[in-house]
C-alpha cells in the first residue's frame, strides 16, 4: 500500500497529543489586538482541543500524527 499523503494546512495548524486529542492554537492574536481587551488576549494565549465530531475529521488528514 502507498503512503496516505497528509493535508498541508491541517499538519500546519494541528497536533495529537499523547492521549489521543487534538490540540490546536486559537485565532486572532496576529495584529489589530490594541483595540482588544488584555483579558481577551490572555485567554487567546491558551491551546485548545476540538470537540469529538472535529476531531475524528482532523485525524484523518493528518492520518502519521
Amino acid at each position: 500500500m502507498p503512503k496516505i499523503k497528509s493535508h498541508s494546512g491541517a499538519k500546519k495548524r494541528f497536533f495529537v497529543t499523547k492521549k489521543g486529542r487534538v490540540k490546536y492554537k486559537k485565532q486572532g492574536l496576529r495584529h489589530l489586538l490594541t483595540g482588544m481587551s488584555s483579558n481577551r488576549g490572555r485567554k487567546l494565549r491558551k491551546l485548545s482541543t476540538l470537540n469529538k465530531t472535529d476531531e475524528k475529521i482532523i485525524k484523518k488528514m493528518i492520518p502519521y500524527a
